[in-house]
């Protein structure tokens, strides 16, 4: 009998134990609850894609995370978003990488290059081309997991109140325009660069402050109404041919998920990323008809000259190469990527997805690298 007793007391014990176990195990796996902010005001539509994502993760997940969301600027400056993530101020931001260019020029080839890559390219070159795994080594170096999810087309041009049709045209302007090396090539055709957020655009060119100015493609432009302020549309645009951009995800936060957590999240990263390749393409088709009811004068350079500004970011690319290791490794493995896909564009033309551009003495770039 005592026996009897003593087993079931074991028993009781062991399944008391078991319980134990499995609460705290759920407890474990409460769900987790994050704060993402983005560089975007409402105003400018790259929030979209924040928040198709945050929908998406919210929706998916089955209780293991939920974000919630908040606009630019509402928690911390656009401009210090990264740091905020690295720290754990708040665990995810939306972002675009060349921001981030002053602490590593290496970013200045994530987000955008003058002359560089399309938003086809990007998407090829990140998703099965071996960029993803580039984005994770730099902004590994800041304590930050990057997934990204959007590519907007190619950008607009310049806006303003000059006709711009050749290079010539450039000389003793002063332009609005982000981005390192699209600063370096300003200044190599006479004009200046002045750095302000998209939202000061329109006032700096209402008041005279910039003669010209760009921000992105044309639904962004549109919503920011340049549309009653500047006349002229240069086109096309040079200086970021498509754009990127992602959410930061601070390192420590990210472990905290459990694996097949961070494997679905990659997964809507993508979906991400494909819904905003046909979502900001779309949108720009419409708003180009939006400029041209509204009067808008389009005009264009020549591929001459578009072969001039094609030479000096190259130029600027092998100088930044010899600065930065980094920054070379992911010039080489984008510009490696344009010379394989060179032979199927050839083939496939005139319906080819991506352009052939001359591509500069890669070994050189190469030789940058340590």
């Amino acid at each position: 009998m005592n026996v009897q007793r003593n087993l079931s007391r074991y028993f009781l014990s062991a399944i008391l134990f078991f319980c134990v176990g499995l609460i705290a195990a759920n407890v474990a796996a409460e769900e987790k609850n994050w704060k993402m902010t983005t560089c975007w005001p409402p105003s400018i539509k790259f929030i979209e894609a924040d928040r198709h994502f945050v929908n998406l993760v919210n929706e998916h997940m089955g209780g293991q995370l939920k974000i919630k969301f908040f606009e630019g600027g509402s928690l911390v400056p656009a401009f210090e978003l990264l740091d905020a993530v690295s720290n754990g101020v708040v665990q995810a931001g939306g972002d675009w990488p060349n921001y981030w260019a002053g602490k590593n020029s290496a970013f200045d080839l994530l987000g955008a290059y003058p002359m560089g890559l399309t938003p086809n390219d990007y998407f090829v070159w990140i998703y099965q081309g071996g960029g993803f795994e580039l984005y994770q080594e730099l902004y590994a170096q800041f304590g930050i997991v990057y997934l990204p999810y959007w590519v907007s087309t190619s950008e607009s041009g310049v806006r303003g109140n000059k006709k711009i049709t050749s290079l010539e045209d450039y000389k003793g302007m002063k332009i609005r325009m982000s981005g390192q090396t699209q600063g370096k090539i300003l200044k190599d055709l006479g004009a200046s660069q002045v750095m302000m957020a998209g939202g000061e655009i329109y006032q700096a060119l209402e008041k005279g402050v910039i003669d010209a100015g760009e921000f992105s493609d044309p639904a962004n432009d549109w919503s920011l109404g340049f549309q009653e302020i500047a006349k002229y549309w240069a086109s096309p645009g040079w200086h970021q041919p498509g754009s990127v951009g992602g959410v930061m995800i601070n390192k420590k936060a990210w472990d905290s998920l459990p694996e097949k957590s961070q494997k679905l999240m990659v997964t809507l990263a993508k979906e991400t990323f494909g819904w905003t390749y046909a979502f900001y393409e779309y949108s720009s088709v419409n708003a180009t008809h939006k400029f041209i009811d509204a009067g808008i004068e389009i005009t264009r350079i020549s591929d001459a000259d578009l072969d001039k500004i094609q030479e000096l970011a190259y130029k600027h690319l092998l100088e930044s190469s010899k600065k930065n290791p980094m920054f070379a490794r992911i010039a080489h493995a984008q510009l490696e990527f344009l010379q394989k896909s060179a032979k199927w564009r050839s083939v496939a033309s005139p319906f080819t997805s991506g352009r052939n551009p001359k591509l500069p003495d890669m070994d050189a770039i190469k030789s940058c690298i340590k």
